[in-house]
Order: C-alpha cells, then structure tokens, then sequence
C-alpha cells in the first residue's frame, strides 16, 4: 500500500510537516496570536473551539486560504474563565458553570449519546459560519483515548469525511485499545506522528521534533497567543502561550532548523483531500 506521503504526491522518502495552532476563539489573545502565527508566521493550520466565548470573532475572521478545523471541546481546564456545551447537555456541565475542568470528571460522567450530539453540533456550527473545516482535533484528547467515546470521533470523521489528529506517542496497549488500527480500518487518515504532549511552552519540544523529523506526515502543535492583560488574567501558562507566538512569527533558529530538516511544510487540507479522493 501507498504510504501516506505518498498518497499526498510526495516520495514515500519525504519529510511532510503540519505545525497546527491550537485554542483558536478560545480568548482574543489566542485570535490574535493563532491569527499572527498564520499570516505572519510559519503555522500552516489551526482548529477552533467553537464553545468557547470568542469563536464566533475567530469565524468572522478566518479567510478562504486558511487551513481551519474543529478543536472538538469537551473540558474547560481554567478555573474562572468558563465556556459550556452548546447543547447544554447536562453530562456535560460541571454543576458550576461549564465543562467539566479535567478529563477523569468528564470521562465519569459523560453520556456518549450526548458527547456525539455536541461534537456534530460544534462541527455544524463551524460549517454554518461559513468554516471549509479541515480536519478534527479533540482538545485535551478528550475523545481520542476511551474506547466509548472513540467511536464518536471516528463516527463524525466518516460522515464529515475529515481526516483526524491521532497521537502516535502513545501505545494501544497503554491507550487499552488499537485506537490507531481502528481508525485506518476505517479508512480515516492521521498523520504518521504526533507527539502528545499538552505542556504549555513548546519552544523546546518544537526544536527536537523538527530536528529528528522522520519519514512521512508530523504534526507539531502549539497554542500561540499576544501578550495581554487578558491571557494573563485567563492563564498563568500565559507566558509559555506568548512564546509560541514568537516561535511562530520571529525565531530564526527554528526556520534555519526547518530549512536543514528538508522540511515540506503542508497543512490538514491535502490529506482531507487524499482522504475524499479514496
């Protein structure tokens, strides 16, 4: 079988990469930084949360170019900046106002019937405003690593026909499930590698990552945002957010890496596009 660099008209030899901004509509700090990362930086795609309180500005400022997905939000980890499910799916609120704040509290209380009518919502929502969506990113891979709600991710893949973020830094014996053999039995495309690391600061990670890129599809992430009062308020990851900002838009270092890797810098719409091709 083809690989997947090849199936995107590359050499199955070549160094494909996507630095994907996550966090989109999540503040007007992370608009602006995630908005500066792609149309002044190296950034070649980024996902939006549509739940979250300025999405809708994010929508009514993304351009025909750009590279857009849906950052299926199911958790709001910040403890007074709050945003819910726009079902108002009641195994999805916290019982203080919002998602819950971590993952063993959404994953205990979760209905699975209700985490697939807010994820195709969130995605219908996207499309309404006008969203070419991309690909589907789960924010916090809330939906990526438990059996029940898998099959929701890969369901809405399949009828949305949109290829998925999938981390391949974690086993399916450590997941408790192939998840990465069930979605390309579905005939779903991820990238090839995916480091799923959540820290915030990806100056570091991003640097390893692009010098020891291999073979094949890499998606890098990072979550970039101005340095405002706002960010400072939300966060105190606010620093590391900022950083990503001008790794994306001013650091020398990592387009001289990106230069020596023989990088193809791609975004998620080439394999959405291998993907609806068969």
């Amino acid at each position: 079988m083809a690989s997947l660099a090849e199936r995107l008209g590359h050499s199955a030899t070549a160094k494909l990469l996507i630095i994907s901004c996550d966090d989109l509509g999540s503040s007007h700090a992370a608009n602006e930084g995630v908005f500066g990362a792609l149309h002044d930086g190296i950034a070649t795609c980024a996902s939006i949360m549509v739940p979250a309180p300025w999405a809708r500005d994010a929508a009514s400022r993304v351009l025909p170019t750009d590279d857009i997905g849906v950052h299926l939000t199911l958790n709001c980890e910040h403890d007074h900046y709050r945003w819910g499910p726009i079902t108002h799916a009641p195994s999805l609120q916290s019982g203080e106002g919002g998602f819950p704040r971590n993952l063993t509290d959404l994953w205990e209380h979760a209905d699975p019937a209700e985490v697939l009518r807010e994820c195709r919502a969130q995605i219908e929502r996207a499309i309404a405003w006008g969203i070419d969506a991309t690909h589907l990113a789960p924010h916090l891979s809330a939906i990526t690593l438990r059996p029940e709600f898998f099959d929701v991710y890969i369901e809405l893949a399949i009828e949305f026909r949109l290829p998925v973020r999938l981390p391949s830094t974690i086993s399916a014996e450590q997941a408790g499930f192939p998840f990465r053999l069930l979605a390309a039995d579905e005939l779903v495309l991820f990238p090839d590698h995916f480091d799923h690391d959540w820290r915030a600061g990806s100056r570091q990670r991003v640097y390893d990552a692009v010098a020891a890129l291999q073979p094949g599809v890499t998606e890098i992430h990072v979550q970039p945002a101005i340095d405002t009062a706002e960010v400072h308020a939300i966060t105190s990851s606010a620093d590391a957010w900022v950083d990503d900002y001008r790794l994306m838009t001013d650091d020398p270092v990592l387009r001289t890496l990106l230069a020596d890797s023989g990088a193809v810098l791609i975004g998620y719409r080439e394999l959405r596009a291998a993907m609806r091709a068969g």
